[in-house]
This record gives C-alpha cells, sequence and structure tokens, in this order.
C-alpha cells in the first residue's frame, strides 16, 4: 500500500505543474495563442521526439535534486 505521505506529495508536484503551466498563458496570452498554433501544426513525429525530451530532462532534473 501506498503511504498517504506519498499521495500528498504527488499532489504538491501536480499542483506546481498546473501553475508553471498556467504562467506563460496568464502573463503572454497572445505568444501562448501562437506557440499552440505552431504545435498544433507539427507533424507526430516532431511532437513525440520533443515530449520524449521533456520526460527526459525531468527525469534528469529528478536525478539531479534527489
Amino acid at each position: 500500500m501506498i503511504d498517504s505521505s506519498v499521495w500528498q506529495q504527488l499532489l504538491i508536484a501536480f499542483s506546481l505543474v498546473l501553475v508553471l503551466e498556467g504562467i506563460i498563458p496568464f502573463l503572454y496570452p497572445n505568444r501562448w495563442r501562437r506557440l499552440v498554433a505552431q504545435m498544433a501544426a507539427m507533424d507526430d513525429k516532431t511532437m513525440r521526439i520533443i515530449g520524449l525530451m521533456s520526460m527526459l530532462c525531468g527525469v534528469g532534473l529528478l536525478m539531479i535534486v534527489t
């Protein structure tokens, strides 16, 4: 069984992701719309590569921090 502190930490991490994800659209809504439009025009392979690189950077950062 997973300890309740693990769930609490996961919720904290998720909350921080939401805060960080919301900063750019809040500060620069026009730039955010252009970025989303550019991303919508990307092919699936490019989008998957970007997603993979993002995940690998996140895992690397976690390894450095912990």
